[in-house]
């Protein structure tokens, strides 16, 4: 009896140890999360008076304006989200530190970024490259306009996520693209598109021999792209190939120039 009792008396001591580490454990955490929000608040604190320091070279250099944007992605800092419901609809961290003509710019370059996708959606599909919609934006711009990066066309297609997954960033290999279309490519068509930058083209044979697929695999894999516009088809070849809508049109416009 008398070792029964000290098993009990062993197993509450045990218990009551477990539940102060708990709460030991508990205190510590919340502590630990205090000392960060600590440490973000001054982070925050030193990246507006940073961004009121060089408002001018945010507004005017891209580069700068870039190395910026990841300073505030680095501690969770969105300068294009708006900010708390008390400063104002629509007010963002770039209007409130650097007035309105950062924060318009990147919302003026969504809307080119809509029409210009909405302008080549029957050539590509609703995929066509970040440099290339870039190069098609700065044409249509004025004299004088500030300079446009990659990076800020990236940053403006991000302004469109409240039009849901019509407008996204994949890879296709190395290379950034902006669909335009509610559309996921498989990793088929990922893989087909991939293999249309080296040459402009594939054909089914290629597929076959490049990716040791099978005849019927890499047929489904262009047909799908070509029934969405983002291949186009040459039927004049000894064998149907399977163009880069882009690739065409940039051929065409250097012929044409040259001529």
């Amino acid at each position: 009896m008398s070792r029964k009792g000290v098993g009990l008396a062993a197993f509450d001591r045990s218990r009551l140890t477990s539940a102060q580490f708990a709460s030991h454990g508990s205190s510590l955490r919340s502590n630990d999360a205090q000392a960060l929000e600590t440490q973000l608040s001054v982070f925050r604190s030193l990246l507006q008076q940073f961004a009121q320091t060089h408002a001018k070279d945010i507004r005017s250099n891209p580069s700068f304006r870039a190395q910026f944007a990841r300073m505030c992605a680095a501690i969770g800092v969105d300068p294009l989200a708006s900010s708390s419901a008390g400063s104002g609809a629509g007010n963002s961290m770039w209007a409130q530190l650097l007035g309105r003509s950062v924060n318009d710019f990147y919302f003026e370059l969504a809307v080119r970024v809509v029409e210009v996708c909405g302008a080549t959606r029957g050539e590509n599909g609703g995929l066509i490259g970040v440099r290339e919609l870039r190069e098609k934006v700065v044409r249509g711009r004025m004299e004088g306009a500030p300079e446009i990066t990659d990076d800020d066309v990236l940053r403006a297609v991000g302004t469109l996520k409240p039009l849901g997954s019509s407008y996204s960033v994949i890879k296709v290999g190395n290379k950034p693209y902006i669909r335009s279309v509610p559309k996921e490519l498989n990793t088929d068509q990922s893989a087909v598109l991939e293999a249309v930058q080296v040459l402009g083209y594939v054909s089914v044979s290629m597929l076959m021999v490049n990716l040791r697929w099978a005849r019927a695999r890499a047929q489904t894999a262009v047909e799908d792209l070509l029934g969405e516009g983002m291949l186009w088809v040459d039927k004049q070849a000894p064998e149907w190939e399977y163009w880069s809508p882009g690739f065409m049109l940039d051929v065409d416009g250097t012929t044409a120039a040259g001529g």
